[in-house]
């Protein structure tokens, strides 16, 4: 078998080998490897602070989304020794503090980067977590119409805490609420409190909000994934593409967006590439406030 065609780059400084860059990830769109590469690139500047000092799950697509697919914790097999490293519960993950550390995993068909709500300090200990996440996911037939009445609720719930929240959609299915922390919480704590919100939506919309994991109960409501919190649990990272049929991205939105698709005829859709790109372009970053 012939050796897939390798293109020599500098990225920050360091020396990599970007393979098969014609192999296209995504058929439905023929988005190729190249692209997906470029991708990563342009966003570099904002993904990364939600990827920084978090030890990243990689989700590799070797043959495409049309193909199988695994999940990697653990640093990839022939890592070069400047790929920054941290070990958490004897699993040795890759940090992604820059360009070239993220090209580097992006080159082995990772498309989807997850993280948890908390960072390692510098000595490589666990730190509180600095962000709580609300993972909305939709029982067909609901979808993200009613993920964005979700939305709403909790917004009106958790501000009256003092939290403000920044919703991202999903690049798969719903939606995700991400509020920012101070750290003095435990995620322990954080869980509890994200489960104590769950089952108050519940008894409060027993029509649309659902707590318990339970897939024979979800048709028709939304799944309020409080175990999001969990510390051994990691959420897509904002702006990470999904391996999905077409090139979705875990992309920010803002609020006039949520409550617009939350009405009766509105309009609330996952993103692609192309759509993130030029937002990003024309609106900034969206959850610069959000570390």
């Amino acid at each position: 078998m012939a050796e897939p065609e390798t293109t020599r780059v500098t990225v920050e400084g360091r020396r990599l080998r970007l393979s098969s860059l014609d192999k296209v990830m995504y058929p439905s769109t023929e988005t190729t490897k190249g692209e997906v590469l470029d991708y990563y690139a342009r966003v570099a500047g904002v993904l990364l602070a939600h990827l920084r000092s978090r030890p990243v799950t990689r989700v590799r697509w070797p043959h495409g989304v049309a193909d199988q697919m695994f999940f990697e914790k653990n640093l990839p097999a022939g890592a070069p020794s400047w790929l920054p490293r941290v070990e958490v519960d004897d699993v040795t993950y890759p940090l992604v503090p820059g360009l070239a550390e993220l090209t580097y995993l992006v080159n082995l068909n990772s498309l989807e980067l997850h993280v948890p709500q908390w960072t390692v300090g510098q000595d490589g200990t666990r730190e509180n977590p600095d962000r709580l996440v609300v993972d909305l996911d939709p029982g067909a037939p609901a979808g993200l119409r009613e993920c964005a009445r979700v939305a709403l609720l909790v917004r009106e719930r958790l501000e009256r805490l003092g939290l403000e929240l920044y919703p991202v959609t999903s690049g798969s299915k719903g939606m995700q609420l991400y509020a920012r922390l101070g750290g003095d919480l435990s995620s322990s704590e954080v869980r509890d409190l994200a489960q104590q919100l769950a089952q108050e939506m519940t008894k409060r919309h027993p029509d649309l909000v659902l707590w318990r994991m339970t897939r024979s109960l979800r048709p028709g409501k939304v799944f309020l994934d409080w175990s999001q919190n969990v510390a051994a649990k990691t959420t897509v990272s904002p702006y990470s593409l999904r391996g999905r049929e077409l090139p979705q991205v875990a992309a920010p939105r803002t609020w006039a967006e949520v409550e617009a698709g939350a009405e009766d005829g509105g309009s609330l859709e996952q993103l692609m590439i192309e759509e993130v790109l030029e937002r990003l372009d024309r609106d900034g970053d969206l959850l610069a406030g959000l570390p």
